[in-house]
């Protein structure tokens, strides 16, 4: 129907810092999709992992893992998202790239730095928040962290139709992940898109997955388990603006601007 997106969220077990099998993998993994889509979620540091060793890994724009995007974009004529390390200068950013078939980028700097991994003191944060608008829809993507932190992505003037998180969640707090996807879509009457990995990592933290999407009532349109997987959804441009002049609880909210 028209306005409707198709989705796929991938769930990868990541490769450390291991940029090419890492691309491989998820070349493949999209590969075997059996509809095509209008966009692929990929997770946060999806080419390495979340890794504390900027130093080593970091690409600046538009060389090996950006242009990799590009050209998936292009041959499965959808748009592609995810984060990655960029180096700007002498600075490294947790940055998110969303990649249209056309070759056109537009990026998401992490405002949230996760001080108790200590990513603050390697990466410099953003400052903005962005809305992409691709197909009609009007998308804002985050990153991780920021999903503990509500004013950043408040949607009081119903800016986007699309809450969109590329993590890497550990599973010791799961509960956490699932509780605040589901309180996101609903405070800001949105589709909730949370993509995380599965597998462990170089510093024996455990990832089991969980990616999901969230309709603006909180409930669950799809939830993945724990594995490498791959799905396809379906986000209705029509049930979300019916929802909203349904229940037009925005116009009650609290204005305010961020500093």
């Amino acid at each position: 129907m028209e306005n409707d997106l198709q989705v796929a969220i991938i769930q990868p077990d990541t490769y450390w810092e291991n940029p090419e099998a890492n691309r491989s993998e998820l070349e493949e993994m999209i590969s075997s999709l059996d509809a095509s889509v209008d966009l692929i979620a990929l997770p946060e540091m999806f080419s390495t992992g979340f890794s504390t060793n900027p130093q080593k890994i970091a690409e600046p724009m538009n060389l090996t893992t950006h242009r990799w995007m590009k050209q998936m974009a292009k041959r499965y004529d959808a748009a592609i998202c995810g984060s990655l390390v960029i180096k700007e200068g002498e600075n490294f950013f947790n940055r998110l790239l969303f990649v249209t078939p056309d070759g056109e980028t537009s990026f998401y700097d992490k405002r949230h730095l996760f001080a108790y991994g200590g990513e603050d003191a390697l990466y410099s944060k953003g400052s903005e928040q962005v809305i992409i608008n691709y197909k009609g829809w009007n998308i804002c993507p985050l990153i991780c962290y920021d999903l503990r932190f509500p004013v950043f992505s408040r949607n009081t003037k119903l800016v986007y139709d699309i809450l969109l998180y590329s993590a890497n969640w550990p599973a010791k707090r799961e509960n956490v992940w699932e509780t605040l996807l589901k309180a996101r879509a609903i405070e800001n009457q949105a589709y909730v898109i949370g993509v995380n990995r599965v597998g462990t990592d170089e510093n024996k933290l455990v990832y089991n997955g969980h990616s999901a999407i969230i309709d603006p009532k909180g409930y669950e349109l799809k939830k993945l388990s724990n594995k490498s997987e791959i799905s396809i959804s379906t986000l209705s441009k029509k049930s979300l603006n019916e929802f909203r002049e349904k229940f037009p609880a925005h116009r009650d909210a609290d204005d305010f601007q961020l500093n």
